[in-house]
Formats: C-alpha cells, sequence, structure tokens
C-alpha cells in the first residue's frame, strides 16, 4: 500500500489539471452517501470537536473513506483545525491501494471545487480576489482562483493583519512565477473590500456572517467555504436574497451549513432558490451564470466524491511517475 504524503500532494499537485478532473468526475457514476457526523466533547477547549467519516465509490473501479478531525481551538496548540486521513482501496478485490494526507487532500480538492463552480459562475473577466479566511486553505483557494480568472489583484483580511500579511508574504514566490502578475494585499478594513472584489472566496471557521449582502454591488461572485455547522454562517441573509444560489452539492448543501440552512429556516429562502450544484453545472444542466450584472453564491459543504477523485488524481500521478511543474 502507497503511501502518499502531504508533501508529494503539494509536489504533484497542480490546480488546472485537478479541476479539469473534478469536472469529469461530477459528470461520472460516483456515489457517495451521506456522511457520519459526529460532534463529541472537548473539554480541554472552548468547542466541542467533530468527527468526520466521508465514504466515496465508482463500481469496478476505487472506494475510498476520508477519516477527519475538526477542532476549532487548535489555534492556541499552533495546529491546524483540521485533521485526517484518506485511505483508497480497489473496489474490485477489496484491496487497500493508498493512504493520503487528508489535511492536504482536503485543502487541494476544495480548492479546486471552488475553483470549478467559479469557472461557470464568476464573470469570465474577474480579475480582483478578496480572501477571507488565515487558514490552510487561503493560500490553496487564491492558487485555484487565479488559475480559472485573469486575476491581478487580491487582497486577503483575516483576525489580525499580522496573519493576512502571512498569507501574501508566503505567495510571494507563487505571485512572481505566474503568467500574469498577480499583486497581494494584507487588509484591515473587510467592509471596504467587500464591493471591490470580483471575486469572493471565504474560508473560516466564523460561527457569525462576515459578509454583509448590503455591501455586494452586481456582478461579484461570492465563494462560501466554511461555516461546515448548521448554526454558523459566513454570509448574512442579504447575500443570499440578492443572489443565484449554487451548492456543491444538493445532498449536503442544504442540511449541513449554517449558510443555507438557517435562512432556509427563516423563510428567507426557499429549496427552490438553490439553483443548481456541481453535478447539473458540469452536465450543462444549468447555465450558471447567465448576466454579468448577476450576483452568484457557490455553497461548498464538502463532499466525499471530490475526495475520490482527488485521490484517484494524485495516486494516478505517483504511479505513473511524473510531476507538472508548478
Amino acid at each position: 500500500m502507497l503511501n502518499i504524503s502531504a508533501e508529494q500532494i503539494e509536489k504533484l499537485n497542480d490546480f488546472p489539471t485537478l479541476i479539469k478532473e473534478l469536472e469529469k468526475g461530477f459528470q461520472s457514476s460516483i456515489e457517495t452517501p451521506m456522511r457520519h457526523h459526529h460532534d463529541f466533547a472537548n473539554p480541554k477547549a472552548s468547542q466541542d470537536s467533530t468527527l468526520l467519516l466521508m465514504p466515496s465509490w465508482e463500481a469496478g473501479e476505487n472506494v475510498g473513506v476520508k477519516i477527519v478531525t475538526v477542532s476549532p481551538d487548535n489555534g492556541v496548540h499552533d495546529l491546524p483545525s483540521i485533521h485526517g486521513i484518506y485511505i483508497l482501496f480497489d473496489a474490485v478485490t477489496g484491496q487497500p491501494k493508498a493512504m493520503l494526507d487528508g489535511t492536504r487532500l482536503t485543502a487541494k480538492r476544495t480548492a479546486a471545487a471552488s475553483a470549478l463552480a467559479s469557472s461557470y459562475l464568476s464573470r469570465k473577466d474577474a480579475s480582483s480576489l478578496l480572501m477571507i479566511g488565515t487558514g490552510a486553505l487561503a493560500a490553496n483557494l487564491i492558487q485555484a482562483h487565479c488559475s480559472q480568472r485573469p486575476i491581478t489583484t487580491v487582497w486577503v483580511w483575516g483576525r489580525t493583519l499580522e496573519k493576512a500579511q502571512a498569507i501574501v508574504d508566503g505567495l510571494k514566490e507563487w505571485s512572481h512565477g505566474c503568467a500574469r502578475s498577480t499583486e497581494l494585499f494584507a487588509v484591515a478594513d473587510l467592509d471596504e473590500y467587500i464591493p471591490k472584489a470580483d471575486i469572493i472566496s471565504c474560508a473560516t471557521l466564523s460561527p457569525t456572517a462576515l459578509i454583509k449582502g448590503e455591501l455586494l454591488r452586481a456582478g461579484q461572485h461570492i465563494d462560501l467555504v466554511g461555516s461546515y455547522k448548521k448554526d454558523a454562517r459566513e454570509a448574512n441573509n442579504a447575500v443570499m436574497t440578492r443572489s443565484s444560489i449554487f451548492v456543491d452539492t444538493f445532498q449536503g448543501g442544504l442540511k449541513e451549513s449554517g449558510d443555507i440552512v438557517i435562512p432556509l429556516k427563516e423563510g428567507v429562502i426557499s429549496e427552490a432558490s438553490i439553483l443548481g450544484d456541481l453535478t447539473s453545472l458540469t452536465r450543462k444542466d444549468h447555465l450558471g451564470r447567465t448576466s454579468d450584472e448577476e450576483i452568484t453564491v457557490f455553497k461548498s459543504v464538502g463532499h466525499a466524491s471530490e475526495d475520490l477523485m482527488a485521490a484517484n488524481y494524485f495516486y494516478s500521478k505517483v504511479m505513473g511517475g511524473s510531476t507538472k511543474e508548478m
């Protein structure tokens, strides 16, 4: 059984190729049951932790499961909030084929899914990105979004300006190597930059809304990646009422995130307000953005099928022995 490390995943990853693999995967016959979601007490922290079990399979090909823990208070230990492993099996024989670093796999597939959605939902001429959040996903989301749109300006906002600046500094080498010049800036005033950005990507553990719909302007695309619990949200009701809403999957999107669950319960939106998911977008059942003035929202809750697609991609890269330079 192969052991594919975080370092290998980082080295092998090429976002345009991974995004294409996810696009093909959403058009395939992958089957995915609802993930197991278990909150458990963490008496040594201020918040409960979560255990997630996420299986998925494609008949006659591969089956996999991701095991993830989420500990929101890990910042005090100078550790990421999310840890996990992924195990890939042969679907015919049941033999284990590989164990992959689940944390790095999650970061890559999550960013790729958001960028895939953006390729259908953001304006093709989008040139600016506001990244809200400074966790492990931030740099990946920036790189993935920039691979799909001609982004030349990136603003990064975090709870502290120092953390935002750390993301900017960490991406200097990447930005200098881009085919086009991309400038990155750490910013202190979130509300000032919300109406300026063509694409807003938000990946936080915030329990309350950070993006105010009242500040949005026509033509923007909002990428909501955090708020993985039903009582947490990153965007207020005005964001949802002003936008065309899409999710990664109907299966989880309507049930797992407060960004959707809360306005549904309050009657602000209905299930009919959710216009499509990545399957309907990639299969052309929904065209995505319909005008330059439309505001679009993509809510990502994560889906085990995305993990299987990404695990297949990295396993194939390792077995093929080829690495595409980033």
